[in-house]
């Protein structure tokens, strides 16, 4: 016991900081409590009231790690505070005392540390170096930085934002350089993109070095050459210093930023920061793209002809060409320097554009530098005449429409670029006969009629168009055929065509008549032409008119007959032109005719109300249940009934009155015999039975889980010197969702074996422990199904010495004489046996010889 003031101390803190807290308290009992790490102490963390009586005392053991006590009065507290970086959970005990005898509990107390922000973000590198190239891509990333936070990764506390604080240097205040707040990957701006610049260095040539490039370039442009060695020349070594310097980004970088990392997520006032200094250096990039390429068609050579030049920031880079399109012909090629060579002449006619994609690899095939889409346009010359798209265009305009009426567009192309003056094409009239009433627009093409045409005056005239471009020209033939005005209206043979009857089952197509009209305007024109029309009594459109358009027409059945639903039908047939009557001209009742169509009733069988049946049914479905009702009706309301045909299963039955289908009471369904079958329905009139319809009906078993998965093989064997794995496979023919994927059990866990499930249908079983002699074990193996039903599988398992091949070997010492009591009778019995078999035949052949013997000497006394 601490001392009274002590104590009397302790609880007054305690108290103190449980009033803060709100005096959590309650019953002693399993409990699990939330307390932050970092907290002062001491800090109350729940006061713990037993039920029993006299308690006196409380006791904690378990994790306490010297850091968590409990009041004699039940304060669990702290006396030093927590480490969530240390420790995330503490595990304890509580007892209730009486005297120091425990009365109540124990009872398991969990304490979950919580994590404050108490740990600031730090990047793994305190200064970073990158390089980027010129004219890189706005928003593509050329290096990242990387920040860790020891908070809580799950918590807000350790929640990272990347921001870039300043760009040094930073001229007109604009910021090349942009960060991404949730990776910290750094890339360009648009304006990096656009602005940023290497400073001028040595280009090394392929496959030299700045140190051999220098040199070169000494010698190039220092004539005469000095007598000055390379090394004690203060120019030279100054350059190559600057050079070697821009190898290191850390020397003499371009840029330095400034990069910042927040936990928080950058969002609080409170949050803890880490800063980072990042070098970067701008390169020279060399692999720009030189594209569009623009190359004249029809170019004459030499060839190969070089029509552009690339370059890689890798001096020792290899180029090769691929196409981007799958063209047959792809006329490009380059050279070890980068040269895009043009193999032979181009025609725009043929196409137009081509895309050629450089590679830039080392000697293994890598790429070093992002391949390059360079376009290759063709630019056109004016290579192509204008071509008219008919030998004779011919166009038709109606007499007296007015003055500068439009007769039509002459349509001309010319292959050349439509986007250039190659193809801008100029039209004029060369000639017109029989006289010039007629003009064209130079540039559209279009032909007007510049006065009122009248037939009697011509009939058709003829013109001449040329057509220019810049450097060729073309002549079309026009033909302009004058239409006479339509003054003249069809006049049927007939104005009734009378009564006809069909039966209902005519075919569709039938011609039930022809009907005649003739018009008086000139012969093959849109004047005289006649079409024939159904303007009434055509309900459903049950019938058509067919017409050849030179005043015949058929009135066929478009669609069935039906007497139920209609009996009879007065059409009126119209005929009209397709060209407009001339103004005050109306068609009147010798342009319509009528004719009346009776539907003679046929007795029809009778007819399905779906066109498709189609039933699903459970497989455990029970004898008696109903699948489907079938309906049908006669058109002519005779009363039907059902039959079934084709239910080769026998399971179904049929109310013949009502078309109810059911299963038979003892039908069994079983999907896994039988997935899905077809029967028959046949409807018929009662009185009259070849009056039928017959109807498909499909039906689909769905799968119940009626079966189980069970083991393949129930017996296998183990070598004790190589004790493989024995390899479980099951089976069940149940469908998804009931079949695989199997799991694999034991009941409880095998000192000897290991079971582990390797796929939806097998499992391993590995041996554990060998025994020290041949054994069979008798295992029960534990197999369910997707939906989690199964049952457990005898598996016996022999664990054996095993010959070379594998197989257990049985050893002569340990099976001789082991017949066992059956085994020694039977071959006791067959040795009796055979030794009796014997007897016999020496006894019968004694008695054989004595026989012999006697007749022997009866034979020699009658001789005597």
């Amino acid at each position: 016991m601490p001392h009274p003031l002590l104590h009397l101390l302790l609880i007054c803190l305690l108290i103190h900081a449980a009033v803060g807290k709100g005096l959590e308290k309650g019953p002693l009992e399993d409990k699990v409590l939330q307390v932050p790490e970092g907290t002062p102490v001491p800090y109350a963390i729940y006061q713990f009231q037993s039920s029993k009586d006299g308690v006196d005392g409380f006791s904690v053991t378990g994790e306490t790690e010297g850091k968590i006590s409990i009041s004699d009065d039940g304060w669990l507290y702290l006396d030093q505070a927590l480490d969530w970086g240390l420790t995330r959970t503490h595990t304890i005990q509580v007892e209730a005392l009486v005297g120091s005898e425990p009365v109540e509990g124990p009872f398991t107390i969990t304490i979950n540390v919580l994590d404050i922000n108490n740990h600031a973000p730090y990047f793994n590198q305190t200064d970073y170096a990158g390089v980027v190239k010129e004219h890189t891509p706005a928003g593509v990333p050329f290096m990242r930085v990387f920040a860790t936070d020891l908070d809580d990764p799950h918590s807000l506390n350790a929640q990272l934002k990347y921001t870039l604080v300043s760009q040094i240097p930073n001229r007109d205040n604009v910021l090349l350089f942009q960060m991404d707040g949730n990776t910290g990957q750094i890339s360009t701006t648009t304006d990096g993109e656009r602005l940023l610049k290497a400073r001028d260095s040595v280009i090394s040539s392929r496959g030299g070095d700045i140190s051999d490039s220098l040199k070169s370039k000494f010698d190039e442009y220092c004539k005469p050459v000095q007598e000055i060695p390379y090394d004690l020349n203060p120019f030279y070594s100054c350059v190559l210093r600057a050079e070697s310097r821009r190898q290191n980004p850390l020397d003499d970088p371009d840029f330095t930023l400034i990069v910042r990392v927040e936990d928080m997520g950058g969002a609080s006032e409170s949050a803890l920061i880490g800063n980072a200094r990042v070098k970067i250096a701008v390169q020279q990039n060399l692999w720009v793209n030189p594209g569009p390429i623009i190359v004249k068609e029809q170019l004459k050579g030499p060839y190969p002809m070089e029509i552009a030049k690339v370059q890689s920031n890798d001096p020792s880079a290899l180029y090769r060409l691929v196409q981007k399109e799958r063209e047959l012909k792809f006329p490009f090629n380059v050279t070890e320097e980068g040269n895009i060579l043009l193999m032979e002449e181009l025609d725009r006619e043929d196409k137009a554009m081509y895309i050629v994609v450089v590679l830039a690899e080392d000697t293994y095939g890598n790429e070093v530098d992002p391949p390059m889409e360079v376009q290759v346009v063709v630019e056109d010359v004016n290579d192509n005449a204008p071509a008219c798209d008919q030998e004779l265009s011919v166009f038709e305009l109606q007499e007296n429409e007015p003055a500068e009426s439009t007769v039509g567009d002459l349509l001309v192309h010319d292959a050349d670029d439509p986007n250039t003056l190659n193809a801008m094409l100029e039209y004029s009239l060369v000639s017109q006969t029989p006289s010039s009433v007629f003009s064209i627009d130079s540039i559209t093409g279009r032909i007007k009629a510049k006065q009122v045409l009248r037939r009697k005056d011509a009939a058709e005239y003829q013109l001449t168009v040329r057509v220019n471009d810049p450097a060729f020209s073309t002549e079309c033939t026009v033909l302009v055929k004058v239409i006479d005005i339509n003054n003249e209206l069809p006049i049927f043979q007939k104005n009734d065509y009378g009564h006809h009857s069909l039966p209902e089952d005519t075919a569709v197509g039938h011609t039930l008549l022809t009907v005649k009209a003739t018009d008086a305007d000139d012969p093959g024109t849109g004047s005289s032409r006649i079409e024939f029309h159904i303007t009434t009594g055509n309900q459903d459109e049950v019938f058509a008119m067919e017409t050849d358009g030179n005043g015949e027409g058929r009135l066929v059945v478009a669609k069935p007959l039906d007497y139920e639903t209609s009996s009879s039908y007065n059409l009126q047939i119209d005929a009209r032109n397709p060209e407009p009557l001339i103004k005050g001209l109306v068609y009147g009742n010798t342009s319509s005719s009528h004719v009346s169509v009776a539907i003679v009733n046929v007795d029809e069988p009778p007819a399905f109300d779906q066109d498709i049946l189609e039933v699903a049914v459970l497989e455990n479905t029970t004898g008696g249940a109903t699948l489907l009702k079938v309906d049908a009706k006669d058109p002519e309301g005779n009363e039907i009934r059902f039959k079934l045909e084709g239910d080769t299963n026998g399971w179904l039955e049929i109310d013949p009155a009502t078309g109810e289908i059911k299963l038979k009471a003892k039908a069994v369904l079983d999907r896994e015999k039988v997935e899905a079958f077809d029967f028959n329905v046949v409807a018929f009139e009662k009185a009259n039975p070849d009056q039928s319809s017959e109807h498909v009906v499909s039906v689909r078993l769905l799968d119940v889980n009626d079966n189980v998965p069970k083991l393949t093989e129930n017996q296998g064997f183990v070598c004790v010197k190589n004790p493989k794995p024995l390899i479980l496979t099951a089976q069940d023919p149940d469908a998804a969702p009931f079949g695989a994927p199997f799991t694999f059990s034991l009941p409880k866990k095998s000192p000897n074996w290991d079971l582990i499930t390797l796929d939806g249908t097998s499992a391993k079983l590995t041996l554990k422990r060998p025994p020290s002699e041949d054994k069979t074990f008798l295992l029960s193996i534990g197999v369910k199904d997707n939906a989690g039903v199964g049952v457990q599988n005898k598996l016996e398992v022999r664990v054996c010495n095993c010959t070379d091949l594998g197989h257990c070997l049985i050893e002569p010492s340990t099976h001789e004489g082991k017949l066992g009591v059956p085994g020694t009778l039977g071959i006791l019995c067959g040795t009796l046996g055979f030794i009796a078999l014997m007897l016999i035949i020496v006894f019968y052949r004694m008695k054989k010889e004595d026989q012999k013997k006697a007749l022997h000497v009866g034979d020699t006394d009658a001789i005597l």
